[in-house]
């Protein structure tokens, strides 16, 4: 009787353990995907205005549009890459959550991935 108590309820700890931790994992991924849209989004407004003006052509100042993706990502402490195209910011945040129960099994940090891209257009009125 006693070895079985011995494993059920290391085996229920190893779940609860898987839980919790996943589940801060989940949090922390979707905190990332929240910091990468906000990053994106804030570097699709760096907009070439000259081309916007005079052909009504949408596209991006490069340079700008990565520097203030980036600038947000600093200001938020998220660690990330940025990717600019003609009309997009493409930004991937990484994120690593310590575990607290998986510990015991050797597993002392998590880590996880979100990525977004955000198109520059010309709103309709």
């Amino acid at each position: 009787m006693t070895a079985f108590t011995v494993v059920v309820l290391t085996g229920l700890l190893l779940f609860l353990a898987i839980t919790a931790d996943l589940g801060q994992a989940l949090a922390a991924k979707v905190q990332a995907l929240g910091e990468a849209q906000d990053a994106a989004r804030a570097g699709a407004q760096a907009l070439d205005l000259g081309a916007l003006r005079s052909s009504g052509t949408v596209r991006l100042r490069p340079d700008a549009a990565a520097q203030d993706a980036r600038a947000y990502l600093a200001k938020v402490g998220a660690v990330g890459s940025v990717t600019v195209g003609t009309d997009t910011v493409s930004v991937a945040v990484t994120r690593t959550v310590p575990t607290h129960l998986l510990t015991l099994v050797g597993i002392s940090s998590l880590t996880v991935h979100a990525g977004t891209t955000a198109r520059a257009e010309q709103s309709t009125p």
